[in-house]
């Protein structure tokens, strides 16, 4: 299903290390793991103190605080709703966005990473999504989100890249009911008129509480896992083309409110989405099973950030050309 959105154009809101495109991809088409550590990977435990953490922009994140789509036109995008709490005895990232069913009462959340360096590999995430608000009336049209993305020049930029491991509606959204939970693999899109061009899979389920992510890019492939069951294996859009990323991306998650039109009364509802880490092996395709074992070994030697990504030899990333 083509659904429109209002996108936010990342050039401006992230600093580019480095940009890169072409349309083949690195990793293997079975689930063996390559030789781990090649290219190198990142990783990290978000064990910060704040949104205004030095530590957290050090290590090449931050909370968005300026205005702009995606969601509700006008409503706004605090760095404060992006906070470091405990669960379950983790320190974890979390994201919250309220509503009394208007403009002003309305905000949104999002954790962002700053570095665009990210494409061929494996990206792992583990997110904990609710089905219902913390606190408020439940019904709300939110969105709970995990995905990377690379900024966009013009309609139909022929590089634009972005894979959405995850977007889940508990109550529905763009004319669907919810539960519902998305999995989107880009290769362009037209703002107004709304046109976009992708690969997509849905699951009619409810994904409340914890779960794993896991998104393979590969050998012509876009494969995405809950939980380590595969759930959709993307090539190319409607028309053909690849969907693969052919620029460098950021990794990201966000909460907002598609529309206004589900909320029930006038007082404030919160919504929240939690993040326990973060995973990225550079032109390495890792089984969701190797993924949460690698993370497991940065847990058990306190290692709580790691980044040690190449871009020199073979892990040189290709720049397109300007466009």
């Amino acid at each position: 299903m083509s659904r429109q959105r209002t996108t936010i154009l990342l050039a401006a809101a992230a600093s580019i290390a480095s940009m890169m495109g072409g349309a083949s991809a690195v990793g293997s088409t079975h689930q063996a793991d390559r030789k781990q550590g090649a290219c190198g990977a990142l990783f990290d435990d978000f064990q910060y103190n704040s949104a205004t953490d030095p530590a957290l922009a050090d290590h090449g994140w931050n909370a968005r605080s300026e205005m702009g789509g995606p969601g509700v036109p006008g409503s706004a995008w605090p760095a404060g709703n992006v906070a470091f709490v405990t669960s379950g005895g983790q320190q974890v990232a979390q994201l919250r966005a309220t509503t009394d069913g208007t403009v002003p009462g309305t905000t949104n959340a999002e954790l962002r990473r700053t570095t665009m360096n990210l494409r061929n590999g494996t990206y792992a995430t583990r997110v904990r999504y609710a089905d219902a608000p913390a606190t408020g009336t439940d019904g709300d049209h939110i969105n709970e989100t995990a995905f990377a993305i690379g900024p966009t020049k013009f309609d139909y930029d022929p590089i634009y890249s972005e894979l959405d491991f995850t977007e889940y509606l508990p109550n529905g959204g763009w004319g669907e009911t919810g539960p519902i939970n998305y999995q989107t693999s880009w290769h362009t899109f037209r703002e107004d008129p709304w046109d976009a061009r992708t690969a997509e899979n849905h699951q009619d389920r409810s994904l409340n509480g914890w779960h794993t992510y896991v998104t393979q890019v590969g050998n012509g492939h876009v494969r995405y896992y809950i939980d380590g069951k595969l759930t959709a294996d993307h090539t190319v859009d409607q028309d053909g083309n690849t969907v693969l990323p052919r620029q460098d991306m950021s990794m990201n998650w966000n909460l907002w409110f598609i529309d206004l039109d589900g909320h029930q009364g006038t007082a404030t509802s919160e919504y929240r989405e939690q993040v326990d880490w973060a995973y990225y092996a550079k032109n390495e395709t890792v089984s969701p099973a190797t993924a949460d074992a690698r993370v497991e070994k940065y847990r058990k030697h306190d290692t709580t950030y790691q980044d040690s990504l190449s871009n020199t030899g073979s892990c040189e990333n290709y720049q397109p050309p300007e466009h």
